[in-house]
């Protein structure tokens, strides 16, 4: 039970996750802002999710990079694509009815288990 579990949880995370990175990445940032960030928002993730992740997400178009040196040290900066807003602005609009839906389907439930 607790495999079937954790699976599906990692399902669920995996498409939460590519949301909150495209929206964090709004305002550009470098990987280890981006994860700062998250994280501080209850959204933790590891290098070696995250890396490749960002890598999938610039290879499909939706953010853009550029390496720069900063504090003596080369970093590559990421932030969204004129087509990567496009995209956000629709998945969050997805979000918003699919999280919708499924608080009434959760509220109902529970109204009809009590």
């Amino acid at each position: 039970m607790d495999e079937s579990f954790e699976n599906l949880r990692l399902e669920l995370r995996r498409g939460c996750l590519t949301l909150a990175v495209l929206a964090e990445l709004r305002i550009e940032r470098y990987g280890y802002t981006l994860r700062k960030a998250l994280a501080e928002r209850g959204m933790a993730i590891d290098e070696g999710t995250l890396y490749p992740l960002l890598r999938r997400l610039e290879s499909q178009g939706l953010l853009v990079s550029q390496w720069r040196e900063e504090e003596k040290r080369n970093k590559r900066f990421y932030r969204l694509s004129a087509e990567g807003e496009s995209i956000l602005e629709q998945l969050l609009a997805e979000w918003r009815s699919i999280n919708a839906s499924l608080n009434g389907i959760v509220k109902e439930r529970e109204y009809e288990a009590h």
